[in-house]
């Protein structure tokens, strides 16, 4: 006999489902105010963590060379995740899966991140080098890295695909009158789209503050509908930024990886199909061209770009 339509489901009928059914719970849009608070919170947490972790630990294996050949701490990495992690699961506005994919992508990408801090080596740079050393049969960390990446970059992808997006009826997943569950060919872009947005946040880390200037340069996005996944990522920039000006820090791999990440995903989240794939088709022209050009060079090039670029950083030490 079947149900009726007012007669409830029989228990166990939805055993399988639910933790999908839980991912696709619409979220509450925020005020602004509550965005820019978690934010300017991500700002203190993550500056405190960094200041604290050095005080306590010193540099050790957390230290490396910079482009002056001064040693300078890659704590800033492990700050950036931590924050991050913390103002994402504060922060209102966002759906069960936006919160998971964010977390998920975040410190996935900061792991393999500071796997390749600390393992790594110069030997093999770029994708061509790291493709060259696999044909070689050498697995280097930064293949690891590249790896890991697109593994939470899809994963990510994947419980996005689930979720209920805001502001548009039916959201992304299934439910939605006349909408279907978004295909593979989805997830592997979106996936992609995330990946690519943390590798290219960790391309433009050459130099202080370069990285962090990108991730703040989406501030005014807070205000729109995408502020709620926004806003972890843009107030960690904005309290490590001195930190990295000053070359008391740097991000290393760990916390530009994160960070782009935590971009990946809000775009992911909050942008329709057609203009992700825009930004993905974007994000992958910027990186096949790293391979071929120095992207410090075009800047040094350019006067805007180079005073931008410069803004805030402090004279090299006599």
């Amino acid at each position: 006999m079947t149900c009726s339509p007012a007669e409830p489901p029989r228990a166990g009928r939805w055993t399988l489902r639910a933790p999908w059914r839980i991912l696709r719970t619409p979220a509450p849009t925020p005020e602004p105010t509550g965005r820019l608070v978690v934010a300017a919170g991500a700002a203190l947490a993550a500056r405190q963590v960094f200041r604290r972790v050095r005080a306590h630990t010193g540099a050790g294996r957390w230290s490396r060379t910079n482009h002056r050949g001064e040693q300078v701490s890659l704590l800033l990495g492990p700050a950036a995740v931590a924050g991050t992690f913390a103002a994402t699961m504060a922060m209102p506005g966002l759906t069960p899966a936006e919160r998971l994919a964010a977390v998920t992508a975040v410190v996935g990408s900061g792991v393999v991140g500071a796997y390749d801090d600390l393992a790594g080596t110069a030997d093999a740079k770029g994708l061509r080098g790291h493709v060259g050393a696999m044909r070689r049969g050498e697995v280097t960390s930064g293949a690891v890295k590249v790896a890991g990446i697109g593994a939470t970059g899809l994963l990510a992808a994947a419980l996005l695909a689930r979720s209920e997006r805001p502001g548009q009826p039916g959201g992304r997943g299934p439910g939605g009158p006349g909408r279907s569950r978004p295909g593979v060919a989805t997830i592997l872009a979106d996936g992609a789209l995330v990946a690519a947005a943390a590798n290219l946040v960790n391309l433009l880390d050459l130099r202080p503050g370069r990285a962090l200037k990108v991730v703040l340069a989406q501030a005014p996005l807070l205000l729109t509908s995408a502020g709620p996944a926004l806003a972890a990522p843009v107030g960690v920039a904005a309290g490590l930024l001195v930190e990295d000006l000053g070359e008391n820090g740097m991000l290393g791999d760990c916390g530009a990886n994160a960070l782009g990440a935590g971009l990946g995903v809000a775009m992911v989240a909050r942008l329709p199909r057609p203009a992700r794939l825009v930004v993905l088709a974007g994000l992958v022209g910027l990186i096949l061209a790293s391979e071929r050009v120095s992207f410090t060079a075009v800047i040094e090039r350019h006067a805007p770009l180079r005073r931008l670029d410069e803004l805030g950083r402090r004279p090299p030490r006599r």
